[in-house]
């Protein structure tokens, strides 16, 4: 199976506005990426052609940010950097972008004059080591082509806001290598073609991102320019440069081979004839990374900033490791985080820097932890590992929910699940701002009781089957949640069901939690509430590319998520879209239509958006959320590891009804 192509002609992105929309990511297995826009023109802080994973996944370091190039033709220049600085010079080489296509990896094609020149980016996986090939196909023409690589040392986060004269550089023949004044290994720059001239504390000022002036964050930056690359032809050559922590030589012909091979193996691996299905597996292989500090995989929960969460991670496991039959991986995540368990719980998230000690601020990641185990044991079988290596973990978890554990988490007499205080945020609705909780969400929310209870059957399977008499405590405990959620959570007077029940009264805003009670595998509802809870949701929250995060009508509803981080956090999850709900939303629907072949055919025209929205924002991936309002723009992450996986899960799972043999099926 070979990876699909993605295609835009000079019709498709014919302006600067149009081409810098569009940005492609490519990553390294180590949770470094290279990232950029069509236009050859950096719009992010965290935009970079080597962004280095120091401790994989984390300490990721901005290197080299970009190389912009120029051909001189019969004295004539072309330049084809893209470039937007705070003076409002744009330099405009994206105009002689012929074509840009994805085939699995970046390629630009620019046209001069009778020239072409192709430039295709990679990166190797398993290496913080970019590649950029250059082919140039003249007719016997005489040419100059210089390149000017753009570089700098920080956490890519930050920006480097003026010239700080922090860099030795060596020069090598056609090989650079730069040291900053951090301890950090050198950067080596090698170019397989021309000469190489050296400039002294020469910096590109003030290049500006314009994304960053939408989020309100620091949008100016200076990058170093440690010389020029001079390469002169008159025939059609092909030329490398490679940008590496490593000190190996490499060659970039088999470099690029290896790279495709590995794509195409991956979806040869996986083994759908479904093109939808298939690029979305590609977007899949950059969550995937290694985890230094356990030796085992994780799952990177973002790009470009976030690092691995364990609710993210245990929503995704199904789309990113199962669906795509990546089953070894799967074991290691599981284990990855069954190894960080602490007093009941699954770390919420690992740190980026200063060490390796997790956060455990969650009440959900370890319930989805339960999910994600069932769903290895549906696509598996594995029944010895997890009765070996993951059972005693869940029972820990159970012990801990029962009795009472950190962040006030604890199992009240009706067998419901109360968590957290005024000031602390524990669900996947934790946007926080200093002291200000955006959505307070404390006491027994209706997503964290429909997840113990699934957990709860979960466990009660799994000790019938190992002959754990534990199996008939689990059952009350599950019989308990069973005959108090409807009393708690329904709401009889507008049908459906309560957002948080709590000591202050039950919240009645509609927001998409309640879907997780229909979608989940055992069921707290009867068919006609889970109908009227999927009609509600449908009316109210659905959008093309996923579930409002609150109802429109409410008061407190935010329709547009933009501005400084206090206006973006407070529309955050209060009507802003997600697109992972989308998974929920479509197997909760299927549920309740019995799974017919008209509700799949509904399902596939539901998702048929997402076709058409891997060619708009990131390229080839899913975005993290959407404005809530029309036309529901892209924000946030520009690929977001569990809005791939959800839309892959549910597209193959329920629309091509593609399912394992299941193991825990849909009962009370």
């Amino acid at each position: 199976m070979k990876a699909g192509m993605i295609r835009y002609g000079k019709m498709d992105v014919p302006t600067w506005d149009k081409s810098a929309e569009k940005e492609w990511i490519i990553t390294n297995g180590l949770g470094g990426y290279a990232s950029s826009t069509i236009a050859g023109g950096n719009t992010r802080r965290y935009h970079g052609l080597l962004v280095a994973s120091l401790r994989p996944p984390g300490e990721r370091t901005m290197l080299l940010t970009k190389i912009d190039e120029d051909i001189e033709i019969d004295g004539k220049v072309y330049p084809l950097a893209a470039n937007a600085t705070a003076g409002g010079f744009i330099q405009k080489g994206y105009q002689y972008l012929h074509e840009f296509r994805y085939d699995p990896l970046p390629t630009f094609v620019y046209q001069l004059e009778d020239i072409l020149i192709e430039k295709r980016i990679f990166m190797v996986y398993g290496e913080n080591t970019t590649i950029i090939r250059y082919r140039v196909e003249s007719p016997d023409r005489t040419f100059k082509f210089r390149l000017f690589p753009l570089m700098n040392y920080r956490d890519y986060h930050w920006v480097t806001h003026a010239p700080d004269g922090g860099f030795i550089q060596e020069v090598e023949g056609s090989t650079v290598s730069l040291l900053s004044y951090t301890e950090m290994d050198p950067l080596y720059l090698r170019c397989s073609a021309g000469e190489f001239t050296a400039y002294e504390d020469t910096w590109y000022e003030k290049m500006e991102y314009i994304q960053e002036i939408r989020r309100g964050e620091s949008s100016i930056e200076y990058h170093y320019m440690p010389g020029v690359w001079e390469i002169s032809g008159d025939k059609p050559m092909e030329f490398a440069v490679v940008a590496t922590l490593e000190k190996r030589i490499h060659d970039p012909a088999q470099e690029y081979h290896l790279q495709v091979e590995r794509l195409n193996g991956v979806l040869s691996h996986a083994g759908y004839q479904d093109y939808f299905a298939n690029q979305l597996i590609l977007a899949a292989d950059s969550f995937i990374v290694d985890r230094k500090s356990t030796g085992r995989k994780t799952i990177i929960a973002g790009y470009h900033w976030f690092i691995d969460w364990g609710r993210d991670t245990m929503i995704s496991l199904p789309g990113l490791t199962l669906v795509t039959k990546r089953f070894e991986e799967a074991k290691e995540i599981l284990k990855t985080f069954a190894a960080n368990c602490q007093e009941g719980l699954i770390p919420n998230t690992f740190p980026d820097r200063g060490g390796d000690v997790p956060l455990y601020n969650t009440v959900d990641a370890s319930l989805w932890y339960f999910y994600a185990v069932a769903k290895y044991l549906e696509y598996t079988g594995d029944i010895g590992f997890v009765r070996e290596e993951l059972y005693p973990v869940l029972n820990e978890i159970i012990d801990y929910y029962q009795h009472g554990t950190k962040y006030n988490i604890r199992m009240h007499p009706d067998g419901l699940i109360f968590a957290g205080s005024p000031d602390v945020q524990l669900t996947w609705m934790d946007a926080k701002v200093d002291n200000w909780v955006v959505t307070p969400r404390h006491g027994k929310a209706v997503e964290i009781n429909a997840l113990w209870y699934n957990a709860l059957r979960i466990m009660e399977n799994l000790a019938q089957e190992f002959g754990d008499p534990k199996e008939e405590r689990f059952k009350g405990f599950a019989d308990l949640v069973y005959s108090n959620f409807r009393k708690e959570f329904w709401n009889f007077d507008k049908d459906y069901l309560y957002d948080v029940v709590s000591s202050s009264g039950r919240d009645d805003s509609l927001r998409p939690n309640q879907i997780l009670a229909v979608s989940l595998p055992y069921s707290l509802l009867s068919r006609e509430e889970e109908k009227k809870v999927v009609v509600k949701v449908f009316q109210e929250l659905f959008t093309p590319y996923g579930l409002r995060s609150l109802s429109p009508s409410h008061p407190d509803y935010k329709g547009v998520y933009e501005g400084d981080r206090w206006q973006r956090d407070a529309a955050y999850h209060q009507g802003t879209v997600w697109s992972w709900l989308m998974g929920p939303f479509i197997t909760a629907y299927l549920k309740v239509h019995e799974n017919s072949q008209r509700s799949r055919g509904m399902a596939r025209e539901i998702l048929a958006p997402f076709r058409r929205y891997l060619f708009e924002h990131g390229i080839g991936t899913v975005s993290e959320i959407f404005d809530g309002d029309f036309p529901h723009e892209p924000r946030g992450c520009i690929s977001q590891a569990w809005g791939v996986a959800e839309v892959l899960r549910c597209y193959v799972e329920d629309v091509l009804d593609q399912k394992p043999k299941t193991r825990f099926g849909d009962q009370k």
